[in-house]
């Protein structure tokens, strides 16, 4: 009885290091995150005088037609949304978002008179800027948190308007965007546009993982040898699918496997070595959750199963 009781309450220190770890990782990303957006608003964006899309756009519109400091605006309308939107976030969510409402303008305030890179072609600044803040909001959103801002106009949309989330935010952007290029011109909303696009991207690498990932299936009359083969080399796991054709009703074992980028060329090999006639289908993978890979924790840090 004792000692079941000892071990209960090692497990439950040991999640409560592990949440406390948690908190603070998602602290640090917030943070980090929220520092490197501010600064490169002011060094990239306000330096080069591009715009932005959601509610930055709008405190950079602000700033650059009534001059209004874009630190105070950030933070007034931010307070606001949250105050009208806090319903529509988790509670988890809602602590982070709270921070970064909190750190983005104290930030942008800090960073005001810092170095700025103006470089003479102007998409260099753009492609940087664009760089940049996905890499920053890469890292908010991979600390549970949110810039607040049009995220929650988006969330509302979607539950009373029964929009997408990314559509909502999409023609927010449209709209923020659009009265911006008449105050910083065409060119300069083109180059935004890149640098939104651009963003985007670099946010969907950060999130969908660092190292790309391929799924292949191998379907061939050698399976159980280039099986044996890629496990013993590459140190992969590997599924097998019982199929058939659909015309022959032929009976077939199909072989799925992850690999890395790096290890697809090696399976290539060893398939060609033992079948050159294999069907092979090799497909991009965004993400991978599970053991070798990546997983997801709960709140107790414990792994998630799917």
């Amino acid at each position: 009885m004792e000692d079941s009781i000892e071990n209960q309450s090692r497990e439950v220190i040991k999640l409560q290091a592990i949440s406390k770890k948690d908190i603070l990782k998602s602290f640090m990303l917030v943070t980090l995150g929220c520092f490197l957006f501010s600064y490169t608003i002011n060094a990239v964006v306000i330096a080069n005088h591009f715009g932005e899309g959601g509610l930055t756009g709008v405190t950079l519109l602000m700033f650059y037609t009534i001059n209004i400091d874009p630190a105070l605006s950030s933070l007034v309308l931010n307070v606001f949304l949250l105050i009208i939107g806090y319903r529509y976030l988790e509670k988890k969510t809602m602590i982070y978002t709270v921070l970064s409402v909190f750190e983005l303008p104290t930030f942008l305030k800090v960073t005001q008179d810092w170095p700025v890179f103006v470089p003479e072609n102007l998409v260099v600044a753009s492609v940087a800027a664009g760089v940049l803040v996905g890499i920053a909001l890469g890292l908010v959103i991979l600390g549970k948190g949110t810039t607040a801002g049009t995220d929650i106009i988006a969330m509302m949309m979607h539950k009373y308007l029964g929009w997408s989330v990314s559509s909502s935010l999409l023609m927010i952007d449209f709209i923020i965007v659009t009265p911006l290029a008449f105050v910083i011109g065409l060119e300069k909303a083109v180059l935004t546009l890149i640098m939104l696009f651009i963003a985007s991207k670099v946010i969907n690498f950060i999130l969908e993982g660092f190292n790309p990932r391929k799924a292949i299936m191998i379907i061939s009359d050698k399976y159980d040898e280039i099986g044996q083969r890629i496990q013993t080399n590459l140190d992969r796991g590997i599924t097998v699918l019982d199929g058939h054709g659909f015309y022959s009703k032929e009976k077939r074992q199909v072989l799925y496997v992850v690999v890395s980028r790096q290890q697809l060329m090696p399976v290539q090999r060893i398939i060609h070595e033992y079948d050159p006639e294999a069907f092979v289908i090799i497909t991009d993978v965004n993400q991978v959750i599970g053991e070798g890979f990546t997983f997801y924790l709960d709140d107790n840090g414990n792994k998630l199963h799917h």
